[in-house]
């Protein structure tokens, strides 16, 4: 089994900054990319930012140049720093991450229980 627990979330005003993290554990061989998501009340989940094993990472238009995404390989984590935060920022964020599982090396798909992120005006 693969778990991912992310923590970071809270209250912060417009203009502010968050930092969420997000780490792997369990029967892990290696982790393809990782990602965040989030979902606001009454709307579809959507991407905010994902990385791959090498590295490449891609955001939508909406928080492009004012977030940041980053992975620590050895340590199975990956990390969103978000600056100028904005009201429509609210939401949960969720990890994301494509493990290969030991011990029969299966692909599996693992979302974190997600974690509040409220920005006031």
């Amino acid at each position: 089994q693969v778990q991912l627990v992310e923590s970071g979330g809270g209250l912060v005003q417009a203009g502010g900054s968050l930092r969420l993290s997000c780490a792997a554990s369990g029967s892990i061989f290696s982790i393809n990319a990782m990602g965040w998501y989030r979902q606001a009340p009454g709307k579809q989940r959507e991407l905010v930012a994902t990385i791959t094993s090498g590295g490449s990472t891609n955001y939508p238009d909406s928080v492009k140049g004012r977030f940041t995404i980053s992975r620590d390989a050895a340590k199975n984590t990956v990390a969103l720093q978000m600056n100028s935060l904005k009201p429509e920022d609210t939401a949960v964020y969720y990890c994301n991450a494509g493990v290969i599982s030991g011990p029969r090396y299966l692909y599996v798909e693992v979302w974190g229980q997600g974690t509040l992120v409220t920005v006031s005006s």
